[in-house]
């Protein structure tokens, strides 16, 4: 079992959710360096699965969709026998392929994290996203 976290720790943890949205936000797939460790697995329940942090950019890159503003709330740690967990929720309108001008679909979804302490701080080294919890509630705003 790990130790209790120190307010650093907590700190750091907090912040991951955030850098992630503005990384994905600003296309800036560097900056996913700074959330997930070299070896982590990212879910994208019913759609996809990325191993390792070159692959995960690459997917953000060429093939992701990608939110005009992640809204991250919720956010939650959990530390016990199995390690330290990060859970979040993300809002976020995604653009129309099709520029059809109806609107941005807006996506709910869960981040559910297993994190660990690197010589570089806190990463993401398993991370499952699921909109099925919050599916019912996908809506169409406004551009």
């Amino acid at each position: 079992m790990i130790e209790e976290l120190t307010l650093a720790d907590r700190l750091a943890l907090h912040e991951l959710p955030g850098i992630y949205g503005d990384a994905i936000d600003d296309r800036n797939w560097d900056e996913l360096d700074r959330v997930f460790s070299p070896d982590a697995v990212f879910e994208v329940r019913g759609l996809v699965t990325m191993t390792g942090l070159a692959d995960i950019k690459r997917y953000m890159e060429e093939e992701g969709q990608h939110p005009l503003a992640h809204l991250m709330t919720n956010i939650h740690i959990a530390v016990d026998e199995s390690g330290v967990r990060l859970f979040s929720r993300a809002i976020a309108p995604v653009p129309r392929g099709d520029a059809t001008g109806e609107g941005y679909p807006v996506h709910f979804g869960s981040y559910y994290d297993q994190v660990v302490k690197t010589a570089s701080g806190w990463r993401v080294r398993h991370r499952v996203f699921s909109s099925k919890r919050l599916h019912k509630r996908t809506a169409l705003v406004d551009q």
